[in-house]
């Protein structure tokens, strides 16, 4: 007796630590693969060519699948793969069991096998290709966001808002229609496969008294049969929600690894190709042919030829769209020409190493591209381990210094998403000091300073001068008189050279192309220059009645200015308007912000200030769906009762294998019926709840996503200047934040009714059985909900610190994508990987975290559950023994008490759940619960 009581020991507590092994272990490798992926897919896309992102793959595109694909992968490679081997294994073990008591009647109920596997083949195939459906609509409607807010001065400035959340809205829609067809494939498989099980058993039933009556089978083999059967049939069943996992994250992990598979024509990781100990700088463009992977309909040079000398200017002029940024492209190697030379020294530019080449040459664009980073860090993309001396040198011959040395912080102040928290200017001089810092032996300008006010455009020009001296110099042009004392100017016109020489030389004949270039400007100087002052004194006004009343209606009469200076005004005038009273304002506030604390810690502040967010919040946006909602919590409630009310039926049946043959015929075929009845009812509820819970959570991602997106467009501009808003920030909270409330609402809200009904009926059942035994035993059923309490508050921190911190490496990836050209052309690709892994560490860590905490819940509820099963059979002898219950009473409480307990021990899952999805509301509502200073 004293064995027995170790051995059950000894099983017990092996069982808790092998239960915590297999959570914890599982959680943690889907969280260590998805970070691999992560950081393996970045590194892929960031050594794609530029063609790729011209025609296959965009930045929002690129921060969904990181923000939301690789999540469905995770948790396809998470817990989900131990749940689906445990009850895997249980199904083999079971039926391994019923082969050794009894293989003829396993034999019968083995038929019943290839329907439920083709049930679950086609459930896997359809569930597949409509993920795979779905997470295409919502990596489109990613690119919308990245390119709104990516572009929000211009979106707002042309009151662009209406038309972006109606494209937004399309895209959600498509995604929603997805959603719902998954959602009802999912409950008509489930249904298909579980009424085939139920049936199964009412043949068991009935031919396991056939045996019993005409082969003189014994009662107890027939009853261990069936519930071997039962119990391996049951885990098949609670195998196949893991099947929706891996099927999303299949379909997710397609797309992700069809693009690492992926190997571009110009390859920056290339070793391959041969490096000059020393580079002239001699350009020659001989024959090119060239057209743009995005528009293979249109020829851009047939035939071109250009020659630059060493150590000279070259001014690329022309009308726009002639092909002068082309040239710069093709000298960087974004794109090779489809016939034609580019030699750099005579040399074939295709026979130089990748990296080597484009560490020769500096890049300043027209849009100067910033990092949300330091100054510093933003310089250092030049070189990466500069010294102070040498950064110090590069912002004095870019006239950076005096402005950087003004900022309280210096060359540590954060420039904000895409530089937005300092002027034009301003950037383009840090992006002359980054080039400087490179000191290539070519220097490209591509219209470096035609954004640009007079006054900045002057002192960039002069930082400009500086560096020119000694190197091959190509500019492309838009103000002519920049260029005039170029060493050679080349007039483009429709991807042809029509004419070159120098300004002295070109001037002189007046229908020549360059001189008719010089006077159409002159004449739109002069145009703009009559307009610019009456439009100077109506912007004064406009700032005057702005700076009294910020409302929503001097919001619309700003708009309404921004939009008439867009139609004809000068430069000056649109810098000047474009940082007003407000940018300034918004400049200094970020600044002082950045004197209190980091980016992390200002983001993980504004999280915790609405972590208190009611989560029943959630509830009055789904309130359109409440009447299908309604259905489906019926539905959920019924299917949740047909477990318990399985336990009534099989603890009854086990005492009519040892009745007399005339009676077990006869209750054979009964209790046969009532259990193809209960396979009718699933097949019934199981559709009508996946598909009320999939239209609700798939409407409640498409209402939350479109209000969020509605209301941030329509923020004041200064509100994305906020690190907790930045572009890559935004992107991944519409991705993971909806997605994860989606499956709150949805499949955890189906589940969490569900089981309360299990809970509820199978208790209702005990008590009804043996109100003794089961007011005793319910005693001890508040460990289970104690322990889900303590998980929910050690894991809502957790998730809200991880998510702070992957919002903050997918701010990283959102920069380094949506400026790939600045990455390409720094070579920077390693020290964005370097940054990315950098801020996916805390991430990976607080993941692992999270998996030891559930393993440990889930550990402790398994544990709890086993003794509460040696405790009713314990008590039940105890009764039994002094006439307080009848032996097949203590069946019907133990087995109502079974079911009621596995609902439980499934609530205890949800503490995961539910703790992601409130901070995910709570990172929702902090958008649409905000009021913009500047509405409009």
């Amino acid at each position: 007796h004293q064995f027995d009581e170790h051995a059950l020991f000894n099983v017990l507590t092996l069982d808790v630590y092998l239960t915590i092994s297999e959570i914890a272990c599982w959680v943690v490798t889907g969280e260590r693969q998805a970070t691999r992926i992560k950081c393996l897919y970045l590194k892929t896309i960031l050594r794609q060519d530029i063609g790729f992102f011209d025609t296959q793959s965009a930045t929002g595109e690129v921060i969904e699948r990181i923000s939301g694909d690789t999540i469905l992968v995770q948790e396809a490679m998470g817990d989900k793969v131990a749940n689906f081997i445990m009850n895997i294994s249980t199904f083999i073990g079971g039926f391994v069991v019923a082969f050794i008591k009894g293989w003829l009647l396993t034999l019968v109920l083995l038929t019943s096998i290839p329907a439920t596997a083709i049930s679950f083949g086609c459930v896997a195939l359809v569930l597949s290709k409509m993920s795979g459906s779905g997470q295409v609509a919502y990596a489109d409607a990613g690119k919308v966001v990245e390119q709104t807010v990516g572009g929000i001065r211009t979106v707002a400035s042309f009151t662009g808002e209406k038309l972006a959340i109606e494209d937004y809205n399309s895209k959600l829609e498509s995604a929603y229609s997805a959603t719902v067809k998954q959602a009802l494939a999912s409950g008509l498989g489930l249904g298909t496969i579980l009424t085939l099980i139920f049936f199964s058993y009412g043949l068991a039933i009935w031919y396991g008294a056939k045996l019993i009556i005409e082969k003189d089978y014994k009662g107890g083999d027939i009853i261990s049969v069936i519930f071997a059967v039962m119990l391996g049939g049951s885990s098949l069943g609670q195998a196949s929600p893991s099947l929706n996992a891996f099927s999303a994250g299949q379909a997710a992990a397609y797309k992700i690894f069809e693009t690492i598979k992926r190997t571009p024509k110009i390859d920056p990781y290339d070793p391959s190709g041969i490096k000059l100990e020393d580079i002239k700088g001699e350009i020659e463009l001989k024959d090119v042919y060239f057209k743009y992977p995005a528009r293979p309909d249109v020829q851009i040079f047939s035939g071109f030829k250009l020659y630059i000398p060493s150590g000279k200017t070259a001014a690329l002029v022309g009308q726009s769209g002639s092909g002068k940024s082309t040239v710069i492209s093709l000298l960087e190697r974004f794109y090779d020409p489809e016939a034609g030379e580019i030699l750099i020294d005579g040399v074939d530019i295709k026979k130089f190493q990748l990296k080597w080449l484009r560490q020769q040459m500096g890049l300043v664009s027209q849009e100067p591209v910033l990092f949300a980073t330091t100054i510093r860090e933003n310089i250092l993309y030049g070189k990466e381990k500069a010294s102070e001396e040498e950064i110090r040198n590069a912002i004095q011959l870019a006239n950076a210094a005096k402005f950087i040395d003004k900022l309280p912080k210096g060359l540590d102040t954060m420039v904000g998403g895409h530089g937005t928290q300092i002027s034009g200017g301003q950037k383009q001089r840090i992006a002359i000091a980054r080039a400087i810092l490179k000191d290539p032996r070519i220097l490209l300008l591509d219209e470096a300073t035609s954004a640009l006010d007079v006054e900045s455009e002057r002192i960039v020009q002069d930082a400009l001068s500086n560096i020119m001296i000694n190197r091959t110099t190509v500019v492309v042009a838009h103000r002519l008189t920049t260029i005039r004392n170029a060493d050679l100017i080349a007039v483009v016109h429709l991807g042809k050279l029509v004419e070159q020489g120098t300004h002295d030389e070109l001037i002189k004949d007046p229908e020549g192309a360059y001189s008719q270039l010089v006077q159409m400007q002159q004449k739109t100087k002069h145009v703009e220059n009559t307009k610019g002052k009456e439009i100077e004194d109506l912007n004064a006004q406009k700032r005057l009645s702005y700076s009294k009343n910020v409302s929503s209606r001097s919001r619309r009469f700003s708009l309404s200015g921004r939009k008439s200076a867009s139609k004809g005004s000068s430069s000056k005038f649109s810098f000047a308007y474009d940082l007003g009273v407000s940018g300034v304002v918004d400049f200094h506030e970020s600044i002082r912000r950045e004197d209190g604390a980091g980016t992390s810690e200002y983001i993980a502040d504004t999280t915790k200030k609405v972590s208190t967010q009611k989560l029943m919040s959630l509830a009055y946006l789904n309130k359109p769906e409440l009447p299908i909602m309604l259905v489906g919590t019926v539905a959920a409630a019924i299917n949740g009762m047909v477990f318990p009310v399985f336990g009534l039926l099989v603890s009854t049946i086990i005492k009519i294998f040892y009745e007399s043959h005339h009676e077990l015929r006869k209750d054979s075929r009964f209790w046969a019926l009532m259990f193809v009845v209960i396979g009718i009812v699933v097949m019934i509820v199981s559709p009508l709840q996946n598909y009320a819970f999939g239209v609700a959570g798939a409407k409640l991602i498409q209402r939350i996503r479109s209000m969020t997106f509605s209301k941030l467009v329509y923020q004041e501009i200064s509100w994305f200047d906020d690190p907790a808003n930045s572009c890559g920030a935004i992107g991944a909270r519409l991705s993971s934040d909806a997605s994860t409330i989606r499956n709150m609402v949805g499949d955890a809200l189906a589940t969490l009714v569900q089981n309360i009904s299990t809970i509820v009926t199978g208790l209702v059942i005990a008590l009804i059985a043996n109100w003794i035994l089961a007011l005793i035993t319910i005693a001890i059923m508040p460990l289970l909900a104690l322990q889900g309490y303590i998980q929910i508050k050690l894991l809502q921190e957790s998730n809200d610190e991880a998510k702070v911190m992957n919002e903050e490496a997918s701010q990283v990836a959102n920069d380094a994508i949506g400026s790939i050209r600045t990455v390409a052309s720094f070579c920077a690709e390693e020290k964005v990987m370097e940054m990315y892994q950098k801020k996916s560490e805390a991430p990976l860590k607080r993941g692992v975290k999270n998996g030891l905490v559930s393993g440990v819940g889930l550990g402790f509820s398994n544990f709890v559950l086993y003794c509460l099963y040696a405790l009713v059979f314990y008590l039940g002898a105890v009764l039994v023994k002094h006439d307080k219950a009848k032996f097949s009473e203590v069946f019907k409480v133990f087995f109502a008490l079974t079911m009621a307990s596995i609902g439980l021990s499934v609530l205890s899952n949800l503490p995961s759940d539910l703790s992601k999805g409130k901070g995910a509301a709570a990172s929702i509502f902090e958008i649409l619960d905000s009021k913009p200073r500047i509405d409009s």
